[in-house]
Parts: C-alpha cells; structure tokens; sequence
C-alpha cells in the first residue's frame, strides 16, 4: 500500500513540476510513478505529454498508445497521438487514429483540421479540402484550418487562395506561429518582394533573435535588389552570431557582387576558419575564386576554381571563370581547352567565342581567331571588342575590304569605341609592313636564286 502511496505522490510531483516547465524532472517522477502501476492511462498520457516537451516524438507516441491500449477511445489522447503522428511523418496512421476520432466524436472539429494536414503531405489536396469544408461546418472560425488549407493551396501554385487563408489566420489569432513566414514565401515566390519583406520583419519582430529569419530577410532583401541593405542584414545577424559563417559567405557574394572582391575575399577567408576549408557551401570554390580573379591571383583563383568545376562540371559560368583565369596567366593552350567546354555547354555563347579567338591569336593562330571573333559578332552584332580583334586579325590576313567593312560597321554602332578608332587611324600601316614584307620576300628570293 505505501508503493501506492508513493506512486501517486510522484505523480503530483510530476504535475508541479510540468506546471514549472521543469521537464527532465517530471519525467523522472512519472517514470517512477509509472514503476509502481504502469496501467495508469492518465499517467502513461502525462508522461506522453512530458516527452513532446523534450522532443522524443517516438517514445512520445509510444506513451500515448499505452495510454489507450488501458483507457481506448480517450479522445484527447487519440488526438495527441494522431499530432505526434504527424510530426513524425507518419500520415497514414495519424489518418487511422482521426478516423477513429471522427467515429466516435462526429462533431470533433480537431480531427478534420488535423486530415486536412496528413491528406496535404500526401498529396491529397482534393481530400485535404473535403475535410476543410466539413471542419467549416462545425467552426467556421478554426485558424489551424485555415493555415493547413493554405498549405496545400501553396503547393498547388495557389497562392492567392493560400495567402487569402493565411490572413483570415492572423485575423482570428495574431500572433500564429508561422504563419507571417508562410505569407511572406508565398509573395516572394510571385516576386512581390515589398509584400514578402513586410510580413517576414512581422515574423521577425515576434522572434527578434532568430537569426535564420533575419538571414530569410536579408536573402529577400539581396533578391530584391538592395545589395547594400543586404549587407547591413548579414553584418547584422555576424553581430549577434560572429560564428554564423552561412552569413560571411553570403556577405561575401554581396562585396562581390557591388565590385569589391577584397572584401568579398576576407569574408570569404573568415567561411574558411569557422568551417574548415570545405564549408559545403553551394557555390562556395566558384565565388571564392572569383573574387581572387578580380584581384589578380590567379594561383589561388585557379585552385578554388578547378574545384568548382569539379562539384559543378555542367556550368558553363564556372569554366568561363577557369578559362579566363589561365587566360589571364597567359595560358592560351590551356585556356582553349576550357573556352572549348563553355561552348559545348552553351554553343551561342558569344563571350566565349571571342575569348577562344584571343586565344588563337596568342597562339598565331589568326584563321581560326578570326573565325571565332565573326561568330561572336554573328551571336551579338553591338559586340565591340570582338569586333576590333576581327579587324585586327582581317588587316593580319591582308583582308582589307572585310577589314572595312567591318571597320564601318562598328563605327556606325559606337563612333566613340577608342579602340576601333585608333585601329582605323594604323590601317594604313598595317598595309604598308605587308607590302614591305611582300617586297623583302621578294628580293630575298631573287637574291638567292641569283646566288
């Protein structure tokens, strides 16, 4: 008897203590209690509770179905089990269990609101409405159902409908967890960003601290187009978290993007000290060793950018950068073979052709540079540079009519391009040395034949 005794002052206890929030401990006082007489179904309910507070969804569930193999038919023991259920992905038994609900309590307007989820996860959305309607019936003014609802609009591309619902949710519950995020997805993925940034700093200021809803804000606040903004955002969110190398990095593609690779790269070096030289991160090699470029180094830029060809082989922008890269260090050979695979990647890419041009012109390759340089002119008429290294490599090959002609062309597109200008100005002279070597081969010919 004093066992008994014992097992139900533990169980008080356990109660104070879930009053507190003091979890772990009524934990240890219910699993004491539950010792003594495990067919309590309040008990084994209690404990189930106490361990959706600590986040053991599994043994969470268990409790609750011993709870019901003593004392079937609870229906909020039934309803606690079906949202573990739920949470653990588990949809079709959470429908098991709400199915059962709604037999035994037909008006349980719960057991609707929690299907609209389970049939929306799978994919069910023409059930997932049915019991959306029936739950209507029964309380119109249900904000669970209208944000399950939302969901499964948004995931048919409904999102009107789906933000329409979210509303009417902060209309009956302001302050629903989420659901300002939800609003906010919704009208960035329609681009309405001033929409989308409205509704994400609600969500922000009901969680000031959250940093990952503070880097949300600063990626809209980038994909709107305020790089600057952007960058208060991530050095924002470093203040409160100095380890939060997913922010360096994203402050560092921001430097990047606004032409100041020196920042961008020391943003990137502090990725490389919190996260090991392998952050993970997409993208990651293929910024870095963009910013490098820019800077002139290209060693370290070369490195950084052949292991992003590796994670990423099918970018053409990834070899584009290599390839300008062993340009840059004056490796046309090399260079060509990389401006080769931007091509294959994406054969109307004009940079690219050009780019292989200059190569070939390193090499004393004018023909096929030529070639290469009328191809990007062909993709991109307003072309310049292209255009001035087809006249260079025309006047080369002694074409002086195309050289001309193309020299016109680009005149009448941009009079004020110095370079076709001044090209324009030395046409003379190229003429002139290829006469001179024309008339110096043939006296040397002549020499030697009369030799």
């Amino acid at each position: 008897m004093g066992d008994w005794f014992e097992a139900e002052q533990r169980a008080e206890r356990a109660q104070k203590l879930c009053e507190s929030q003091r979890w772990a401990e009524a934990l240890t006082e219910i699993d004491a209690a539950l010792a003594v007489n495990p067919d309590q179904s309040n008990w084994q309910a209690q404990r189930g509770f106490v361990l959706e507070e600590l986040g053991r969804w599994i043994e969470a569930a268990e409790s609750y179905r011993a709870s019901l193999e003593v004392e079937s038919g609870d229906r909020e023991v039934m309803l606690a089990l079906s949202s573990v259920l739920l949470r653990l992905e588990r949809f079709t038994e959470a429908l098991t269990i709400l199915d059962e609900v709604s037999r035994l309590f037909p008006d349980c307007e719960p057991a609707y609101c929690q299907r609209i989820q389970a049939y929306t996860e799978l994919g069910r959305h023409d059930r997932a409405e049915e019991m959306f309607y029936l739950a209507q019936q029964i309380n119109a003014d249900c904000p669970h159902c209208f944000y399950a609802i939302g969901v499964s609009l948004a995931a048919r591309g409904r999102r009107e409908k789906a933000i329409f619902c979210w509303k009417r949710v902060l209309e009956l519950e302001p302050d629903y967890y989420g659901v300002n995020l939800r609003i906010a997805e919704a009208y960035r993925a329609v681009r309405d960003f001033e929409q989308a940034k409205e509704y994400l700093r609600r969500e922000v200021r009901g969680d000031p601290g959250n940093t990952e809803l503070l880097f949300d804000l600063a990626e809209l606040t980038l994909e709107s187009g305020q790089a600057s903004s952007a960058a208060a955002k991530f050095a924002q969110i470093i203040e409160l978290d100095p380890g939060h190398y997913e922010s360096h990095y994203a402050l560092g593609t921001v430097w990047l993007e606004m032409g100041q690779p020196a920042q961008a790269v020391e943003s990137f070096q502090t990725v490389v000290r919190l996260a090991s030289n392998d952050p993970g991160l997409p993208r990651f090699h293929k910024h870095y060793g963009q910013a490098l470029l820019a800077l002139g180094k290209f060693r370290d830029a070369r490195r950084r950018l052949r292991r992003a060809t590796e994670e990423d082989p099918a970018d053409p922008a990834v070899a584009m950068l290599l390839a300008d890269c062993l340009l840059a260090e004056d490796k046309p050979a090399t260079a060509s073979d990389w401006f080769r695979r931007v091509l294959a990647l994406d054969a109307n890419n004009a940079v690219a052709h050009h780019k292989l041009g200059m190569c070939q012109f390193k090499q004393g390759r004018h023909e096929p540079g030529l070639m290469h340089c009328l191809k990007a002119v062909e993709l991109k008429p307003d072309y310049m540079a292209a255009m001035h290294n087809a006249i260079v490599a025309q006047l080369h090959l002694a074409r002086w009519k195309d050289a001309r002609a193309m020299l016109r062309r680009a005149i009448a597109i941009d009079p004020s391009y110095a370079p076709v200008r001044e090209v324009g100005k030395r046409m003379w002279r190229y003429r002139a040395r290829h006469y001179a070597r024309r008339i110096t081969g043939l006296i040397g010919g002549r020499s030697r034949r009369s030799a």
